[in-house]
């Protein structure tokens, strides 16, 4: 579980988790969250100079137990992404 909260709580604390991951990756990278309330979901904005990527986690991923190594593979894999953009 990567947070019990909900709303921009938990987006706050999405964000610090996905900071420290996206630190030991590559440190020029800027992450920001914010909560879309109308889809249940958690919108990631990851930039890097003039690429941008966005990307989104639902409610449920980042609130069930046992979903932490699921959220950070697909944090991974879109900052991997980002870095592959032209």
């Amino acid at each position: 579980m990567l947070t019990d909260k909900k709303g921009e709580a938990a987006a706050r604390e999405i964000e610090a988790w996905a900071n420290r991951i996206a630190g030991r990756l590559d440190l020029g990278l800027e992450i920001t969250v914010y909560d879309e309330a109308d889809s249940n979901t958690y919108v990631l904005r990851l930039a890097k100079g003039a690429r941008v990527l966005i990307f989104r986690l639902s409610g449920s991923q980042v609130r069930t137990d046992g979903r932490e190594v699921e959220c950070e593979r697909t944090l991974q894999r879109k900052i991997q992404d980002l870095r592959n953009l032209l």
